[in-house]
């Protein structure tokens, strides 16, 4: 079993910057593929980035690319998310999301592709 503990959540003005990170344990001598997901309020979960095990490629959805910077540190098994130049509709609970992977190249952009899910971390932009 994997557990993930996510932080790094808040409340910040619009043009602001926040760090999300999500620590996973569990499980040794495991590589994972990781990626960040949310959820605003009555609409469904998407994707945001996905990074793969090794750090190597990554992947954004369009609606963040040039303002989010996903990255991993394996020694501790944790991701990270820089968030920067936050607007109002990034507003959401985010989450992040591991699958153990032998691909240490592949990213995973799906949410069904993942194992193990964070329990969320809300992300409140004010205008």
């Amino acid at each position: 079993q994997v557990q993930l503990v996510e932080s790094g959540g808040g409340l910040v003005q619009a043009g602001g910057s926040l760090r999300l990170s999500c620590a996973a344990s569990g499980r040794t001598f495991t590589r994972y593929a990781m990626g960040w997901f949310r959820q605003a309020p009555g609409k469904e979960r998407e994707f945001v980035a996905a990074i793969s095990a090794s750090g190597a490629n990554t992947y954004y959805a369009d609606s963040v690319k040039g303002r989010f910077t996903i990255s991993i540190d394996n020694a501790k098994n944790t991701v990270y998310l820089q968030m920067n130049s936050l607007k109002p509709e990034d507003t959401a609970v985010y989450y992040c999301a591991v699958v153990p992977t032998r691909d240490t190249g592949r990213y995973y952009y799906k949410g069904d592709a993942y194992d193990y899910w964070g329990q969320g971390t809300q992300v409140t932009v004010s205008s």
